[in-house]
């Protein structure tokens, strides 16, 4: 099936994509220390808000688009050299706002920021979105993965010291530069020339802008958290939670690969008038993100305490209840991203997921002005999990007059009291015994076969839908 295939190729590159700073944050954390990891993150924070600002929604908007005109060879092509012409432009002025910014207003860590600014650069070369909308997800997992693999290799190379910091971040910021460029080689034979009187770029502009908002929104509280634990608290404590929140998101990178996968499927399917299929592709893609964000959750909160310290080093000693506090949004963020990334964004219901990212933002905010004060990093966390929750709430509400809610949550009992045992008997383990490679290992193939025999035990529907998956595969 080319939805499940798409799914394993775009897994296999966000597991990458998550996998390498694992490979590469235990060395960089010893490396580098708490301190300068913070400085890293403060600085990366605020280009993130730039990169966003001229990127608006492009990335969403493009994707669905070229959806709507798969089947049109001439259309694609036009919507294609319209929406990249309105990207470089957008982009060319949130550089040049940022360049200004950095030189007016930037006293401290100047040289980092102005290295920062090759994300920028990296955001206007960006057409991943084209071939996401085709489905074809093995172009950008190949060439990706070869550019990815190239600056670990670099990261042992060239970083040794404290004084490295600055070659890290051009290390991050190349390596995203030249990940983008290598996709445009492969538009030839996927689009034809159309002149530029046709291309029409400022008609994208309303509908990428009205998508550019649920975008920003989303994006204030994953970034939000570090500007202000930055401002609030220590560059240490920042180091902490940076790291922390990298594990975490490496985990949910696993599971939210499929809201990349299914929202092209899905807007096809709702451009055809498909709504059944929808609704089918739905529930199919909530019972999947719920049966594997579950355990993972319970997992990684069984053994983060004596994880954390182990893999990160001696100077990340809060990481590890900094990650169990987290490990809730992997559950959170999985549901979210089916209701809003999979089902409110590819049928056109963009107000209310924008209403929803904007309830998430707000609260965040306030949450964070609460709890900083009060417990720092580990309340820099808490308004993460908070935001998400409320996020998460009320997209379910919004939806509840055209899908079965009940239908969506009557597995999940299952999943829960599966992983509850799992957590239970894993964090035993981790806590009797020495974390090592050998050791983590073991509780990972425990924690497998304890969770799989719940689902076995409780006749998770599940299984019979992976099996009779493999059957036709």
């Amino acid at each position: 099936m080319k939805v499940i295939k798409n799914y394993l190729y775009n897994a296999g590159y966000q597991i990458l994509n998550m996998i390498i700073p694992l490979i590469t944050v235990p060395y960089i954390s010893r490396v580098l220390g708490a301190h300068d990891v913070g400085i890293n993150e403060y600085t990366n924070a605020w280009v993130t808000f730039f990169y966003l600002m001229g990127q608006m929604g492009i990335t969403l908007y493009g994707n669905r688009e070229v959806a709507y005109h798969r089947d049109d060879l001439y259309e694609r092509s036009r919507t294609f050299w319209g929406v990249e012409a309105l990207q470089l432009l957008t982009v060319s002025l949130s550089l040049i706002a940022y360049l200004a910014a950095v030189f007016l207003f930037s006293t401290t860590f100047k040289y980092y920021f102005l290295m920062q600014g090759l994300w920028i650069i990296a955001t206007g070369l960006d057409v991943s979105w084209y071939f996401m909308g085709l489905e074809n997800f093995k172009i950008t997992v190949v060439r990706n993965a070869l550019v990815k693999l190239a600056s670990v290799i670099l990261i042992f190379t060239f970083i040794k010291s404290t004084a490295d910091l600055g070659k890290y971040i051009l290390i991050l910021g190349g390596a995203q530069v030249v990940g983008n460029l290598t996709l445009w080689p492969y538009l030839k034979g996927n689009i034809v020339w159309v002149k530029i009187s046709d291309w029409h770029p400022f008609k994208h502009f309303y509908p990428s802008l009205l998508l550019f908002i649920p975008t920003i929104t989303t994006q204030v509280y994953l970034v939000l958290n570090r500007l202000m634990l930055g401002h609030m608290d220590s560059q240490a404590a920042l180091g902490n939670f940076g790291q922390s929140d990298k594990i975490v998101k490496f985990v949910l990178a696993i599971v939210t690969a499929t809201g990349t996968v299914m929202l092209p499927h899905v807007a096809n399917k709702y451009a055809k008038g498909d709504i059944e299929g929808v609704r089918n592709s739905l529930y199919s893609s909530f019972e999947f993100v719920s049966s594997i964000s579950i355990p993972m959750m319970f997992g990684l909160m069984a053994i983060s305490k004596q994880f954390a310290p182990w893999f990160l080093g001696s100077g990340f000693q809060m990481a590890g209840q900094i990650m169990f506090l987290e490990s809730p949004v992997i559950v959170l963020i999985a549901w979210s991203n089916v209701t809003g990334t999979q089902y409110l964004m590819p049928v056109n219901r963009v107000k209310e997921f924008t209403t929803s990212v904007t309830i998430g933002a707000v609260s965040n905010v306030a949450f964070n002005l609460v709890l900083i004060p009060f417990w720092g990093a580990n309340g820099a966390t808490l308004a993460t999990v908070g935001s998400e929750f409320l996020v998460t709430a009320s997209q379910l509400a919004m939806i509840r007059k055209t899908i079965s809610r009940r239908k969506m949550f009557e597995e999940v009992w299952k999943y829960a009291v599966s992983g509850l045992v799992m957590f239970i008997i894993v964090n035993r383990i981790s806590n009797t015994i020495q974390m090592t490679i050998a050791n983590l290992a073991l509780e990972v193939a425990v924690g497998i076969v304890i969770y799989l025999s719940g689902l076995f035990i409780l006749h998770a529907k599940i299984l019979s839908q992976a099996k009779n998956i493999i059957s036709k595969n």
